[in-house]
């Protein structure tokens, strides 16, 4: 089964991520924000963070969770592209493997500048969701 596919959109780049879970969508989600943003092929798994974000629904704990990651990838130049979500009440927590940016190996595609509320559905019975990324 796929993990993801792009959605047509005019101007950002939308999402939908798959999974036999919600939390299985949400790290096929997190895993589609950084495989837009640089070809995970040839990204290794030497280091791993792990975090932990809240929020009020599904919307806010996805937006959370991505904005999360959209900052480390800014700030520590981590590449991450394996991802254990888990659920604990009103939070995510999230452990993710990856390896700092490497201009000379790595191929970037594209730069993601924010996670948006936009046009965001969480479908917790096919299970699904759909994510817009200003680019």
């Amino acid at each position: 089964m796929e993990r993801y596919i792009l959605v047509d959109h005019t101007a950002d780049m939308m999402v939908k991520a798959f999974g036999s879970t919600l939390e299985e969508c949400f790290a096929n989600a997190a895993y589609a924000l950084f495989d837009q943003t640089v070809d995970l092929s040839n990204i290794g798994t030497s280091e791993e963070t792990e975090f932990r974000v809240t929020g009020i629904d599904d919307e806010d704990r996805l937006y959370s969770l991505l904005s999360e990651l959209l900052f480390i990838e800014d700030c520590d130049n981590l590449i991450l592209r394996e991802f254990d979500v888990r659920f604990e009440g009103d939070d995510v927590v999230c452990r993710a493997r990856g390896e700092t940016l490497d201009r000379t190996r790595h191929r970037v595609r594209s730069e993601v500048k924010a996670v948006t509320y936009h046009m965001m559905e969480i479908d917790r019975d096919t299970p699904s969701v759909t994510v817009l990324f200003d680019v």
